[in-house]
């Protein structure tokens, strides 16, 4: 799960769009000294402030914990019968012992392969939803920086592409506002209502 989350986290959000015809400019964007008129976004605060983001981490979080407390009762289950085997085998006979062993050999390989299919499925799924996500944030902030007549719009965060830029030209407040509403519409709740059911959540 960290490793997915880690990924989630570094991805670099830098969107090149053609050169904007429209004179139409925006008091947080400034033009500079080439003609350009540009932005950039923190990628790592719009990745933990992304209400989706923060929902996608919660989901595979708590998976995380379910598999992982699914397959540790499994595992004590069978640590619990290899003991009995143990403790059973002088008394109940060496034929007894032999199938008993061959039994729990075959729980263990079965076992193994149940870990495997859960991580693998865990992991196929997780990188599937997070791509869906990462991809519709880019074409939102693709579309967001034609229609805001931007030539250019960066990303920095922990895979910079950005080494400095004035205050002015960043637009992270903005694009999180926008994403998390219409995120927030898309499940039927308000963005001021998201915070209160986190809150919850943690109580």
């Amino acid at each position: 799960m960290k490793k997915i989350l880690l990924i989630v986290g570094i991805v670099s959000l830098m969107v090149s769009c053609d050169k904007a015809t429209t004179t139409k400019e925006t008091p947080s964007a400034p033009v500079n000294e080439s003609g350009f008129k540009t932005a950039y976004i923190d990628t790592e605060k719009l990745m933990k402030e992304y209400q989706e983001s923060i929902d996608f981490e919660a989901k595979y979080k708590s998976m995380s914990e379910r598999i992982q407390n699914e397959l540790s009762s499994d595992m004590k289950k069978f640590q619990s019968d290899v003991q009995d085997l143990q403790r059973s085998a002088q008394s109940k006979g060496m034929e007894w012992a032999q199938k008993r062993e061959a039994e729990l050999t075959r729980r263990q390989q079965t076992l193994a392969e149940k870990e495997q299919n859960y991580m693998k499925k865990f992991q196929e799924e997780g990188a599937v939803e997070r791509d869906s996500m990462v991809s519709k944030m880019k074409t939102f902030i693709k579309q967001y920086g034609k229609e805001k007549g931007y030539d250019y719009v960066f990303g920095t965060g922990d895979a910079a592409t950005v080494l400095y830029a004035k205050d002015g030209y960043e637009i992270t407040e903005e694009i999180l506002k926008i994403m998390n509403e219409e995120y927030a519409k898309s499940k039927g709740t308000s963005a001021k209502e998201e915070p209160k059911k986190e809150a919850e959540a943690k109580k």
